[in-house]
């Protein structure tokens, strides 16, 4: 902007074509020196003019957001002065006297408040557990102690995620140093860890962490300390710029697209009155804050650090971070035996219908916390149908150890339902004394509920809290906008998409024809196309018909005109069941003769595998961990008389996302939402993201924006209270 000349260039539709899978940016970043003097922002300001833009987009930090600011409150002076200098005229001056500035921020910390999610954070997480689950492997090999050190100078939440999202033995964070003494109690921990058989231990360091007087633990110095006090094999990682590289997650991809669609709305109705806002996510709604007030409060963060208040750091840094860290000290730091409370209730644990990856982070998790909780811990294996058969036993803290990195489901999972089996499952609760019971799993766990919560006027034993966590790749479960497993499958499909893509830059003129899973639910056709770039989505939401297919294959023929010369079309499973895969490839494939040839793939099962991401490790830790506090707050409510005894509504309940919160739901209020016969929700939020894709695949659509504009002002209430669960 200060240099100008070649460095403003108006950019077309082609021009930003097949960047959505290239890391970093295509228009480059730095830190620019000349912008903090006068004279650099005088001749940025020149520059402007000079190409008539008044309108401006930063994507950065909290520097550069502050310094867009500034430049925005200082623009009238720039004006005078050039018009000093004879740069400009009066008439330039008057058209162009108000500059509009929107932020979006991206940052790989995650140290903007504010905001729940950062640009990038989800990606950097990406490469942290990737390398974090390719270790393990060696180090438990070995039997090692890995010490990993991640990005962080000033902010501690990449290392306390992935802490969260591998089951790190330690975390060093600079918002939360560790008490004094801390070295003995690391030593007695990992100690502990190895005489329970485990064969690796993992630590995490932020590279800012510090301890109470604020002095700094380098990786190098816990390494010292582990070999000179416990002998063990040791050895330091640090991760360094890895962080920042590679492709963009799905989560980030989706994240960036609504976030620019914001930002160009924001700047549309924005008026000389209107404050610089910052276009942020909340849950999972778009919404904007006063770009001054995320910096104020940020600062206000670095400040409390500064002066050792860590406790008021923590709860700046908002009601997610600070759920964060109360989670992964829960789930990692088990009491001694002696000093454990026990409640004497005995909850079971089930995985219901078809496996998805989070399932164990989600188990993992519920049995930490009810133990932590006092309970005795049942694990069923295989669903209900194990459930029938009586394969219930006890599961201890060491048993779940290592599970939130592994795909699928280690209890296994069936998608057999209860009702016929009422009576048995009934027995099996009464020979266990089993007094509550969560289930994790996909539509058939929802039905499962709405069952067992009916067999309560025949069968007692039912009368025990019951819960439901979402869990399944479809993303169709009522009452949650969101389910464990569903982003994994996204960036399964997404990696998938972006290598067919690949796979067509040499022969050029070629359409891919994709199928997704889902279901009847069209999310995840829906959403990766929204992240890999597709140009059209075809699902069973949205009624189509021989027409639209033909117009569809007509934008196809309109675009290999053109230097972008591949086309993707992604179809879910059920979304007609007439116009099928091969019936869209043959239409395509004909209508498409001398322009273009077409290739079909269906994707199949491996959208269910894969380790699982790092959001749903997190969401299902976290979900879980809340649906175990439920669960206890319930038993307590209940107990009467020597015995559990709920059959109220609220004591059957779903526990989902929705917009911004998390929120327990009785099933049997649910049903009213449910299209039962094609196991979706009646209204599902995701679909008026739709309307983006098609404008994006260069189609006229028309978006709503009728939930956008609303300015929503940063105050330490909105920071600790806001539940932010989607972006973990």
């Amino acid at each position: 902007m200060v240099d100008g000349g070649k460095y403003i260039v108006e950019a077309n539709w082609q021009d930003v074509s097949s960047i959505l899978q290239v890391g970093g940016t295509v228009i480059g970043s730095a830190r620019c020196k000349e912008f903090r003097t006068r004279e650099g922002r005088l001749r940025a300001a020149n520059n402007l003019i000079q190409h008539g833009i008044t309108n401006l987009c930063v994507i950065g930090g909290d520097g550069s957001l502050t310094g867009a600011n500034f430049f925005r409150q200082e623009w009238q002076g720039l004006l005078q002065e050039l018009i000093q200098q004879g740069k400009i005229d009066k008439a330039a001056a008057q058209k162009y006297s108000h500059l509009n500035i929107v932020g979006m921020v991206g940052s790989i910390d995650n140290d903007f408040c504010g905001t729940d999610m950062t640009i990038g954070t989800d990606s950097a997480l990406h490469r942290i557990i990737e390398v974090v689950d390719a270790i393990m492997t060696t180090a438990q090999s070995h039997q090692r102690t890995f010490v990993l050190e991640v990005m962080g100078r000033h902010c501690g939440y990449l290392a306390l995620v992935s802490a969260l999202a591998c089951g790190a033995d330690w975390v060093f964070i600079p918002e939360s140093p560790p008490a004094d003494g801390w070295e003995d109690q690391m030593c007695q921990k990992l100690s502990e860890s190895r005489s329970r058989g485990t064969r690796l231990n993992i630590i995490i360091v932020a590279e800012g962490a510090i301890d109470r007087h604020r002095k700094a633990i380098p990786s190098s110095v816990v390494k010292d300390l582990v070999v000179k006090r416990l002998g063990f094999d040791t050895r330091v990682t640090i991760l360094g710029h890895v962080q920042r590289g590679g492709t963009p997650s799905a989560f980030d991809r989706i994240l960036a697209s609504r976030m620019g669609v914001e930002a160009v709305v924001a700047l549309l109705e924005a008026s000389p009155e209107t404050p610089a806002c910052v276009v942020s996510l909340s849950g999972n709604q778009a919404i904007r804050v006063p770009l001054m007030e995320c910096v104020q409060m940020t600062q206000e963060v670095q400040k409390a650090m500064d002066e050792g208040k860590f406790d008021s750091a923590v709860k700046l840094r908002g009601r997610s971070f600070e759920n964060n860290l109360r989670t992964y000290k829960l789930l990692v730091h088990k009491k001694p035996d002696n000093e454990q409370t026990r409640s004497n209730f005995n909850v079971a644990v089930l995985n219901v219908g078809a496996p998805a990856a989070g399932m164990n982070a989600a188990v993992r998790s519920a049995v930490r916390t009810g133990i932590s909780q006092g309970h005795t811990m049942f694990a069923v294996a295989d669903g209900f149908e194990g459930f029938i058969k009586g394969q219930i036993k006890e599961i201890k803290w060491s048993d779940v150890g290592g599970w939130t990195g592994q795909g699928g489901s280690l209890l296994g999972t069936k998608r057999t339902l209860p009702v016929k089996n009422a009576e048995a499952i009934a027995e099996q609760i009464r020979l266990h004394n089993i007094n509550a019971l969560l289930l994790i799993g996909g539509f058939e766990a929802y039905l499962g509920l709405l069952e067992l919560s009916a067999a309560r006027a025949k069968y007692d034993e039912f009368c025990i809290p019951m819960v439901m966590v979402p869990a399944t790749v479809s993303n169709n479960v009522p009452g949650s906008d969101f389910s464990i497993g569903a982003d994994t499958a996204l960036n399964a499909i997404t990696d998938t998409c972006d290598r067919i893509k690949q796979s067509a830059s040499g022969t050029k003129r070629r359409v891919f024809i994709i199928e997704t899973m889902g279901g009847y639910c069209g999310y995840l056709a829906s959403m990766s196309g929204l992240s890999a770039g597709a140009d059209v989505a075809y699902i069973f939401e949205e009624k189509f018909d021989i027409r639209e297919l033909q117009s569809n294959v007509e934008h196809l023929t309109e675009k290999m005109k053109t230097n972008i010369q591949r086309g993707l079309v992604l179809r879910n499973e059920n979304c007609n069941e007439n116009y099928t895969t091969d019936f869209i490839y043959q239409l395509y494939s004909e209508e498409g003769k001398g322009v273009f040839d077409c290739r079909k793939n269906v994707l199949g099962h491996m959208q269910q595998g894969g380790s699982p991401s790092p959001f749903d490790r997190n969401f299902g830790t976290k979900i879980s961990a809340k649906a175990m506090q439920w669960i206890t707050n319930k038993l307590t409510e209940t107990y009467r008389q020597g015995r559990v005894f709920a059959n109220s509504a609220d004591s059957a309940c779903v526990l989902g996302m929705r917009r911004r919160t998390l929120v327990f739901q009785p099933v049997t209020e649910l049903q009213e939402e449910t299209d039962f016969k094609h196991r979706i929700p009646k209204e599902q939020w995701w679909l008026k993201l739709r309307p983006l894709m098609k404008i994006l695949a260069k189609y006229k659509a028309s978006l709503d924006v009728s939930d956008a504009g609303q300015m929503e002002h940063v105050n330490r209430r909105l920071t600790q209270d806001s539940h932010h669960f989607i972006a973990i």
